[in-house]
């Protein structure tokens, strides 16, 4: 007789996404010390892309020795490649979230954070449906 709570094999794609998860608040406090390292030398504008870039390197990098490590991969320079053009899209949304809450708000001028976690899950919107299925290979 089979019983109500016998214990099931965890699916891996379970853990895929926790990973997944993991990696990417990992990718937001890069970004955000990024930002407020980088505002130390240009503007919040400029700080806010290119640490963008470093996070979404960052991300790409722990998801594919991790989260993803199973898999088999494309040369990294192409993958990497292939990753930022997949998220292009949320780059656009990270951008434009990120540069209207800096302009706009003046709390979020003074501490970016705040900028960088609407842009980032401005940007969020796009990731699952893009990134995944593309970016990792």
């Amino acid at each position: 007789m089979k019983t109500l709570f016998r214990p099931q094999a965890t699916p891996p794609w379970l853990f895929e996404l926790v990973r997944f998860g993991l990696v990417g608040v990992a990718g937001f406090v890069v970004n955000a010390v990024g930002v407020a390292l980088i505002a130390k030398i240009t503007n919040l504008y400029l700080a806010g892309l290119l640490s963008w870039v470093v996070a979404a390197t960052v991300t790409w990098f722990l998801n594919r020795i991790w989260t993803f490590a199973e898999r088999e991969h494309v040369p990294m320079w192409r993958q990497w490649l292939h990753f930022l053009g997949a998220n292009f899209f949320g780059l656009i949304l990270y951008y434009a979230t990120y540069a209207a809450a800096i302009f706009a708000i003046p709390q979020c001028a003074a501490h970016p954070v705040g900028a960088v976690a609407a842009g980032s899950l401005a940007g969020l919107v796009a990731k699952p449906v893009i990134a995944v299925p593309t970016s990792i290979g």
